[in-house]
């Protein structure tokens, strides 16, 4: 005999909430005409969190995709004045992306549009139950307990 899948209406609830995080985020996006799509806003925001330049295999081994779709998404956000190729001064062959002040413009744009969204997202959750749920988030994104699948701390 089976069990009966009590995580599935779970599940589908957290589904359900990311396509609507989604879909809100993308309207704010909308609003501030960057010109730039999902996939390329997510290269920009892996792109601000490193210190200095990455190289192009950094970018697609912490997006994880292969290096084809990042050299894709470098040539729009490039072409549009975003980012910038620029070679390593350690190895010329080596090839470093770098935000141009557009970049960072719209990168802060991105920012402004993710808080945006959270914020109506969260609007109808008192500051105890934003608490309770953010513990219950951290819960699920570093999980207490590493086994197939998951990551450890």
């Amino acid at each position: 005999m089976t069990a009966p899948d009590s995580d599935g209406p779970l599940a589908e609830q957290l589904l359900r909430l990311t396509r609507r995080v989604h879909r809100i985020q993308k309207r704010h996006l909308e609003h501030r005409d960057l010109g730039i799509t999902p996939a390329q806003s997510r290269l920009l925001r892996t792109l601000g969190h490193y210190g200095s330049p990455p190289r192009m295999a950094d970018l697609a081994e912490r997006l994880e995709v292969v290096p084809r779709a990042v050299t894709t998404l470098v040539d729009g956000l490039e072409a549009a004045g975003k980012v910038r190729r620029v070679p390593d001064p350690a190895n010329r062959r080596v090839i470093r992306i770098e935000l141009t002040a557009n970049g960072r413009t719209a990168l802060g744009e991105l920012h402004g549009a993710r808080r945006s969204a959270a914020e109506e997202i969260l609007a109808p959750l008192t500051d105890e139950q934003r608490a309770v749920l953010g513990g219950l988030l951290d819960t699920l994104i570093d999980g207490p307990c590493p086994g197939p699948g998951r990551r450890t701390q």
